[in-house]
């Protein structure tokens, strides 16, 4: 059996008691005692993840847009220095890969996707990469930890550990500079560290404000220190999944993958034809039939939690599947995505097969909570 990986975090989670779990490779805090008390933290005031599991991806060279653009689905022509913007990567026949999102920094691009399909991007983008010519794609998930500060005091929390982030807005990225505590985001050296060392950016997967922290692997630990310390609660990878799913915010290997398409997920948005990405071809002729199915939210009206892989059902007919569902911390309910059948509205009333019980349930458009990370 392979050993997992450790964050270089590892042992803060340990001390704290975290209940570990095996995650894409990586021993990853699940909690800390209680998701509903870290997930209620983030809602309410402020939380911190470890994501040092998350694959990290460094373009370089006269070539990089040229690959980027390639790999991924949103037109990188139009980002600029400074900004992100939320892609996908296809496979040639249109289905998902991988959801992630893309940082342009003044040195290149900086490429995040989920844990999972981290080598399968990076071999995607090196793919793209030796086309485009004058490109270097670099994994540069050895020297980096990632750091998540999310809820309504995130910068408030994030300034207090020696990053100002007083000037960024929904999306921006930069570089980050870490020294000691006196630290600024700004782009210039602190205590002499170069403004290189990492990635700052206005982002995250919980429907707050909020933010990423990509550090130095050494000077990691530090900073969560700082950060714990400035009033966020340690949070595990258990709230951040109803967190996302609170928002609406597809999992990848559970409400897409593969065999699933942007037309039917609902994610055409980030997708921009003409730009030459691989699956351009594909994607379009699925856009042109039009889906035979759609991704919805479930609200359940009675008691019970909605799991994956239950089936949907009106009147007696399958509409559909279940693929990820939960119990909401915020709305004390249970919720769902699912699959659904191209005829299905908004506000169609449904039944959930919950272990042979049939749970009422309301067609919805998520977010199912009021937040917004833009705030």
């Amino acid at each position: 059996m392979t050993e997992l990986r450790r964050s270089p975090i590892d042992d803060r989670h340990r001390a704290l008691g975290a209940t570990m779990t095996g995650f894409a490779g990586w021993d990853m805090p699940l909690d800390y005692g209680s998701v509903v008390a870290e997930h209620r933290a983030v809602r309410g005031s402020c939380g911190v993840f470890d994501l040092s599991h998350l694959g990290t991806l460094r373009v370089t060279g006269a070539g990089a847009a040229r690959a980027v653009q390639r790999a991924f689905t949103n037109d990188v022509s139009a980002l600029p220095v400074g900004r992100a913007h939320y892609t996908l990567c296809l496979d040639a026949d249109g289905g998902i890969v991988d959801d992630l999102l893309v940082y342009h920094l003044p040195w290149g691009y900086f490429v995040v996707p989920n844990a999972a399909n981290a080598a399968a991007v990076a071999q995607a983008l090196g793919s793209c990469a030796a086309d485009a010519g004058d490109c270097e794609v670099d994994d540069v998930k050895a020297d980096l930890a990632c750091i998540a500060v999310q809820g309504a005091q995130a910068a408030d929390v994030v300034t207090q550990s020696g990053v100002d982030v007083s000037s960024m807005r929904y999306l921006d990225c930069l570089a980050l500079p870490l020294g000691e505590p006196t630290g600024s985001a700004s782009g210039g050296a602190a205590d002499g560290v170069p403004p290189d060392v990492g990635v700052l950016a206005r982002s995250g997967y919980t429907g707050e404000h909020g933010y990423e922290l990509f550090a130095p692997a050494e000077l990691a630990p530090s900073l969560w220190d700082r950060v714990v310390e400035g009033g966020a609660t340690p949070a595990g990878l258990g709230a951040r999944d109803t967190l996302r799913l609170e928002m609406g915010y597809p999992l990848h290997g559970s409400d897409i993958s593969p065999s699933t398409s942007p037309v039917e997920a609902r994610l055409r948005w980030a997708v921009k034809p003409g730009t030459g990405f691989v699956g351009e071809q594909a994607y379009v002729a699925a856009a042109q039939v039009g889906p035979r199915r759609r991704l919805w939210g479930l609200r359940a009206t009675g008691r019970g939690i909605p799991r994956a892989h239950c089936t949907v059902t009106r009147d007696g007919r399958a509409l559909g599947e279940t693929t990820s569902g939960t119990f909401s911390p915020t709305l004390r309910i249970g919720i769902a995505m699912a699959y659904l059948d191209a005829a299905v509205d908004e506000g169609a009333e449904v039944a959930v097969d919950v272990r042979g019980r049939a749970l009422p349930a309301t067609v919805v458009r998520p977010p199912f909570v009021d937040s917004d990370p833009r705030r």
